[in-house]
């Protein structure tokens, strides 16, 4: 699942990497090598700036402008209603704009979002995942990538200007608005939709043409339009997170963030990130699709903390477990009261503007004028950046920084470690069974559609002990459409699977104590030669990832070449990065750690931290080949320790079988032989004693030894 990255400011990074590494010392691994950094590491977050496209896969790509710009007919000829509506509210008293953009991301910059907050696919009528539509007073556009082209087409109206991001030529949102408004313009935005660093940067780059940014506090245009058929807010209780899962209390938890708030000159830090909510605080929430999280914002304070959400999810037990943690409960809408309530009281508030939102950000600014102003002191109407030297006085002060949370988060406990061990092989399981019944099925000539499959897959998987959700949508292609990086198949214009052509899966599961994501091409039939190169070159990428050893510090980027070498070599690639994240019982994807070709993340892999190992190759309007376990970071017993620094490698968590006929034996090294060898006794060790009758037999088939 490719991410778009977002980073730091330089200003303040060198304190806020220092004061993470601290509070991830103390509340998860022994790490030896906080001090040993010598690079200002440049962390991901969950695609802050609604501006920049998002795409499901490991790294990042970034969206190129492109020039092709289609404007016919889509969808029928008639006037937008929706449209219309839009644009009366433009006039209106305390709006007054001239454009208006509508992200796809809600109020916490989330990933997967729940329906009442889907508002550019409801203005616009487009589904895809990734997209940002901006409307004026006589034009709309909307800007999406390569995956949602034809998608786009067919469902955005003749009103609709659809940009191709990725095609030469097409400008950016903000050149777009440069050169269709006139010099003087006011584009409005909802600040909650929008992280404080995404909103200053659309600020600065409309300014060139003297464009006002317009924060739009009280009301969303969209939501006006909506009106009373917009889905209501999720409202489904919420469940403690096993301490045996979680390995830490949230007490143990609370204590080493308070303690980094204190080194870091500050007194408070607002969360806002929803993952980072629901670990800190050991509760999980089904609010958002494919994700066990819960909507929130909690403040924690030296003192105190409180946690702002719709109590009518709150059951008793969750009650009593957030008052044993010194949590008081709050309305989710009074977020912003007590942002000002802070700087009223001379907070000194930590605030990651990658992830906050601009309204929050905003709130906090301009309360502190607001004090500075009621003490008769002049100001420039800038919160300061902490100095260590200035202690606390002065009034209330932004410190600004990189949560600390993302990172303690990525590096998995023993307890999170055995969660995902575990949940890793009762997937296997639902796997295997599952290949044995579609393998059956395709056999006998039984016809089925890929949406069919993507639903049998959920069947076997909602069998095993502790199934939650799916933690994304399947990835169910066949043929050409597992060329499609990240095809959704749609009951109504899926293919149906075909025995003659390749077949692609993606998938994964969330369970109570873990989070899988696994990825197997197969062919039902007979594999060309073409197939079958392609998909063993990606197969030695495969390996060599899994078999790298690295020195502490080594960020991630660093590995993506491993897996990229053997398609190179022949002139291949692929355009997605090779490795994301993965949170443990949480979300699919989490930063700050990938392995990608973009050398922007500086972020090491630490012990303990998991990423997907994914490499792939596409052959446009023919076939898609992946290949993706997941791996946990940890230390290797080098012979030899240059420079005094560790070792780190891999090991796999993953066991599904690796489909043998697809393999060109000729091109393999021994050593690779002996590792697929090596894989499949552990595939038959740990998973076998899962299963019986045929799914035992298929996986014995599966996992023989390859002989050269």
């Amino acid at each position: 699942m490719v991410t778009m990255s977002s980073l730091p400011s330089p200003l303040t990074y060198s304190h806020s990497r220092a004061r993470c590494l601290r509070f991830l010392s103390s509340v998860s691994l022994s790490l030896p090598i906080f001090h040993n950094f010598k690079t200002r590491p440049k962390l991901f977050t969950k695609s802050p700036n609604p501006l920049i496209l998002t795409v499901r896969n490991c790294g990042s790509i970034t969206a190129k402008p492109s020039s092709d710009i289609t404007r016919k007919n889509r969808a029928g000829s008639e006037p937008d209603e929706k449209l219309r509506r839009l644009r009366e509210l433009f006039v209106k008293p305390g709006i007054d704009i001239d454009a208006y953009i509508v992200p796809s991301q809600d109020a916490h910059q989330s990933e997967f979002i729940a329906e009442c907050y889907m508002r550019r696919t409801y203005i616009s009528g487009f589904t895809g995942s990734a997209g940002t539509a901006v409307i004026t007073k006589d034009k709309a556009a909307l800007w999406t990538d390569g995956r949602y082209f034809l998608q786009a087409e067919k469902q955005l109206n003749s009103c609709w200007i659809l940009m191709r991001a990725g095609n030469p030529g097409v400008p950016t949102t903000s050149e777009w608005l440069n050169d269709v408004l006139a010099p003087g313009g006011r584009v409005g935005i909802d600040p909650f939709l929008f992280s404080s660093d995404a909103a200053e940067e659309l600020k600065q780059a409309i300014a060139t043409k003297n464009h006002e940014l317009v924060y739009l506090h009280d009301l969303n245009l969209v939501d006006e339009v909506w009106g009373e058929s917009r889905p209501k807010p999720p409202k489904k209780p919420i469940r403690i997170h096993d301490l045996k899962y979680a390995g830490l209390d949230v007490a143990s938890k609370l204590s080493s963030l308070r303690s980094e708030l204190v080194d870091a000159g500050s007194s408070a830090i607002v969360i806002s990130v929803l993952d980072e909510v629901a670990w800190l605080l050991n509760l999980r929430g089904s609010d958002v699709p494919h994700s066990p999280v819960m909507y929130a914002y909690l403040i924690v304070e030296l003192d105190g903390a409180k946690l702002f959400m719709d109590n009518s999810k709150v059951t008793p037990e969750v009650m009593d477990h957030l008052k044993k943690a010194g949590i008081e409960l709050r309305p989710y809408d009074c977020i912003l009261t007590e942002i000002e309530s802070l700087a009223a009281q001379g907070t000194h508030l930590w605030l990651d503007t990658s992830s906050v939102n601009a309204a929050i950000a905003n709130t906090y600014k301009s309360a502190c004028d607001k004090y500075m102003g009621s003490l008769g002191n002049k100001t420039t109407g800038q919160s300061n950046i902490y100095d260590s030297s200035n202690g606390q006085s002065g009034g209330p002060t932004g410190v600004y920084g990189l949560s600390p949370i993302s990172l303690a988060k990525a590096v998995k406990n023993h307890a999170e470690l055995e969660g995902m061990r575990n949940s890793h092989l009762r997937d296997a399981a639902a796997l295997a069974q599952f290949w044995v019944w579609v393998e059956d099925e395709i056999h006998k000539d039984v016809k089925l559609t890929e949406v069919e499959v993507a639903d049998k897959l959920l069947d076997f998987r909602s069998k095993q002990a502790g199934f939650i959700d799916t933690s994304f949508d399947t990835i169910s292609a066949s043929g050409a459409n597992g060329a499609i990086i990240h095809y959704k198949p749609e009951t109504e214009s899926c293919a149906v699977v075909d025995a003659k052509k390749l077949f692609l899966l993606d998938s994964g599961a969330q369970y109570v104590d873990g989070t899988t994501d696994i990825t197997r091409t197969v062919h039902f039939g007979e594999p060309t030669a073409r197939q079958k190169e392609c998909f063993t070159r990606v197969l030695q990428g495969h390996i060599a990832l899994d078999q790298a050893v690295f020195p502490e510090s080594t960020p991630g980027f660093v590995l993506d070449v491993f897996a990229r070498s053997f398609l190179w070599k022949i002139g291949l690639d692929y355009r997605h990065g090779t490795g994301h994240g993965v949170g443990a019982a949480l979300n699919v994807h989490e930063g700050p750690q990938s392995i990608s070709f973009r050398y922007g993340n500086m972020t090491p892999l630490l012990r303990g931290m998991i990423v997907s190992n994914e490499p792939g190759y596409y052959e446009d309007h023919a076939f898609g080949i992946r290949i993706e376990n997941l791996l946990y970071v940890k230390e290797v017993d080098t012979p030899n320790r240059f420079g005094g620094v560790g070792y780190l490698g891999f090991e796999k968590l993953t066991f599904v079988p690796i489909q043998s006929k697809l393999i060109d034996l000729s091109l393999l090294s021994a050593v690779e032989v002996d590792w697929l060898n090596d894989y499949h006794s552990q595939v038959w060790e740990k998973v076998s004693p899962l299963l019986d009758g045929s799914a035992h037999q298929w996986l014995w088939n599966n996992t023989r030894p390859l002989v050269k």
